[in-house]
């Protein structure tokens, strides 16, 4: 049996949390409220919808949450169009290659939104990796570590969740993956300080402990 793997984008396949922390820091700054960086740290692997949910209720915002969101996307990609360094991360390409040639499902369970989906699949064309088995964390009214982005992913797939593998890199995502009855290799990159990965079934530091062989079992 291939077992079908599962995917999170943000600090998995691409590291654009310093240009998400970026926008959110700033829009922080533009509002006027402090935000320290162990509570930050909570919000790793949850929309900005429910992000900003939060925020408004804590610090009593008089914007709406959809104004807060737009504003955020808008210097998030700012920051994601001019920055020319920005690529997968080391091994992950090589990694995305050896599944597909293996005939080995893939899905991808991302909290970021739809646009910066496409826009990420766009740069770094994706798209024939993961067909239309791509789930957005603002299709739910929860994020992770709610488990529903995962079902829906595995749903998409066509593969019970017994029979799925997520790769994730925050705690709150192996919490989810774990929730919904998944194996969890959990991405310990130098970009996922911070987040604690006890739960997750195995711990990799890099794509390269990976191959298609660990899939079919």
């Amino acid at each position: 049996m291939v077992r079908t793997v599962i995917f999170d984008m943000d600090g998995v396949l691409i590291d654009t949390e310093p240009l998400h922390r970026h926008a959110f820091f700033t829009q922080f700054a533009e509002l006027g409220i402090q935000v320290s960086t162990a509570e930050y740290a909570t919000f790793l692997g949850q929309s900005t919808r429910n992000v900003f949910q939060h925020l408004q209720r804590q610090f009593r915002l008089n914007q709406d949450v959809e104004t807060l969101l737009l504003r955020k996307r808008a210097l998030f990609n700012e920051a994601f169009d001019t920055d020319a360094t920005l690529d997968l991360l080391p091994g992950a390409r090589t990694l995305l290659d050896d599944l597909r040639q293996h005939s080995v499902p893939l899905a991808l369970a991302s909290s970021a939104s739809k646009a910066t989906i496409g826009r990420v699949f766009a740069r770094f064309e994706l798209a024939p990796y993961f067909g239309s088995a791509v789930v957005s964390g603002e299709d739910f009214p929860r994020s992770k570590p709610d488990p529903a982005i995962f079902l829906r992913a595995a749903e998409l797939a066509g593969a019970p969740p017994a029979n799925c593998v997520v790769i994730e890199d925050s705690e709150n995502g192996v919490a989810a993956a774990k929730a919904a009855g998944m194996y969890c290799i959990g991405y310990a990159s130098p970009h996922s300080t911070g987040q604690h990965l006890d739960r997750a079934d195995r711990v990799i530091q890099h794509f390269s402990e990976l191959s298609a062989a660990d899939f079919a079992s």
